[in-house]
C-alpha cells in the first residue's frame, strides 16, 4: 500500500495513542473516512475525540473487537485496519489476565478473520517493546526471540504471532509495530507519567516500584503516530518495525524530573513493593523504521514539559478519572502489597 487508504478502521481509537492517530489522519488527509470502533472501557474516552467529532468522514461505533458481529459490520467497509484495541496495563494484567487474553488475542483473531474474508488491503497491528522481555544490554531487534514476562506482554506477543500466521497462511497483508513507552496529553492516569504528574499536582506521593532503577525508552505520542502513518503506507507486508526514540530514563529519574517541573519536593517520592516479574530494561533498535525516513522529532525534556503543562491546564479532564474504576484498582494494588509484606517479613 503506497497511499493513504480512503476508508480506515481504527480499533481502540478513543484511547490515548489511538485518538492522537485518528486526529492526525483526519487533519492531514482530505477525503479520508475514519471509523473508530471502541468498547469505551475505563481507558476509552470520547472526550479524546471531541475536537474531530463533527469532521466530515469521521464515524464512531461502540463495539468490542472480540464480538464478531460488531467487527463484521465495520470491517466490511474498510480498506485498512489499524488495531490499537487492547488491554494495556501490566498491573491490571496481573490482577485479571483473562481480560487481556480475551481482548488482545481473541479480539485480534476476530479482526484478522474479518480482514481475511473481506480482502482488507492492509492490517496494522500496534504492539509493544515489552514482548522482547528484559534486556540487560544492547537493543532488541525485530528478529529477536520474544520473551514476555507479564500476562500483558504475553497477550501482545500472542497477537503478534497470530498476525504473522495470517500473513503467511492466508495472505492477509499485515505489518506490526512495536513501540517503546509513549507519553503525552490525554493519557489515562494509571500510566506512570500521568500518574506521577497528577499526583504531584495534587501534592500526593509518587509511588516508585522497588529501587526505581528500571529503565525505559520514552517516545512522544505524536512521533509515534507519524511512524504509524509511514508504516501503514510504506511498510513491507509481513515485516515488523520497532519504534523508539533512543532516549532512556530510569523511573526514579523520571519522578525527579516531574517533581522539578511541577515545583514539588523530592520527598514526595515513595518507594513501594516492586511488582512481580518487573523487567529492568527495555530498549529497541529502530533502524529498520529509520530506513523508511522516520526520526523522532521531539526532545524528551521539551515534550515532558508540554505534557505537564497540558495536565496542569486540563484538571477537569483527568480529575474525574481518579475515582471509580481507577481508584478501586489503585487501592487493590496497595492492599495486595500490604498483604504480601508480612509474609516476606516472616521468611
Amino acid at each position: 500500500m503506497s497511499r493513504i487508504p480512503r476508508r480506515l478502521l481504527v480499533t481502540g481509537g478513543a484511547g490515548f495513542i489511538g485518538s492522537h492517530f485518528v486526529r492526525r489522519m483526519l487533519r492531514r488527509h482530505r477525503g479520508i473516512e475514519v471509523t473508530v470502533l471502541d468498547k469505551l472501557t475505563y481507558a476509552g474516552n470520547l472526550a479524546n475525540l471531541a475536537d474531530v467529532a463533527e469532521r466530515p468522514g469521521y464515524r464512531f461505533v461502540r463495539g468490542d473487537v472480540a464480538d464478531p458481529r460488531a467487527v463484521e459490520r465495520v470491517v466490511a467497509r474498510a480498506d485498512a485496519i489499524v488495531n490499537f484495541a487492547a488491554e494495556s496495563h501490566v498491573d491490571r494484567s496481573i490482577d485479571a489476565p483473562d481480560e487481556f487474553i480475551q481482548t488482545d488475542i481473541h479480539g485480534t483473531f476476530v479482526l484478522l478473520e474479518a480482514a481475511r474474508r473481506h480482502g482488507t488491503a492492509r492490517f496494522l497491528q500496534i504492539s509493544t517493546d515489552e514482548v522482547y522481555g528484559n534486556l540487560a544490554t544492547g537493543r532488541a531487534s525485530e528478529a529477536d526471540q520474544l520473551r514476555p514476562s507479564s500476562p500483558y506482554a504475553a497477550s501482545k506477543a500472542g497477537a503478534d504471532m497470530l498476525v504473522g500466521a495470517y500473513q503467511a497462511t492466508y495472505g492477509v497483508p499485515s505489518v506490526i509495530t512495536r513501540s517503546t513507552n509513549n507519553f503525552g496529553p490525554n493519557q489515562y492516569t494509571e500510566k506512570v507519567i500521568p500518574l506521577f504528574i497528577t499526583n504531584a499536582l495534587e501534592g500526593q506521593r509518587l509511588p516508585v516500584y522497588g529501587d526505581g532503577r528500571q529503565s525505559r525508552e520514552w517516545l512522544f505520542v505524536t512521533d509515534h503516530c507519524e511512524a504509524l502513518e509511514l508504516v501503514l503506507t510504506r511498510g513491507e507486508p509481513g515485516e515488523t518495525y520497532n519504534v523508539g526514540s533512543g532516549f532512556e530514563l530510569t523511573n526514579l529519574e523520571l519522578a525527579e524530573r516531574i517533581l522539578e517541573l511541577t515545583g514539588r519536593p523530592s520527598s514526595l517520592v515513595e518507594h513501594v513493593e516492586d511488582r512481580p516479574a518487573h523487567d529492568r530494561r527495555y530498549a529497541v533498535d529502530s533502524s529498520r523504521l529509520r530506513a523508511l525516513g522516520w526520526e523522532a522529532e521531539h526532545r524528551f525534556e521539551a515534550a515532558l514539559a508540554e505534557t505537564v503543562a497540558w495536565y496542569r491546564a486540563n484538571v477537569d479532564w483527568w480529575r474525574p478519572l481518579r475515582s471509580g474504576e481507577y481508584l478501586a484498582s489503585y487501592r487493590r494494588q496497595a492492599l495486595r502489597r500490604a498483604r504480601r509484606a508480612p509474609t516476606r517479613a516472616r521468611q
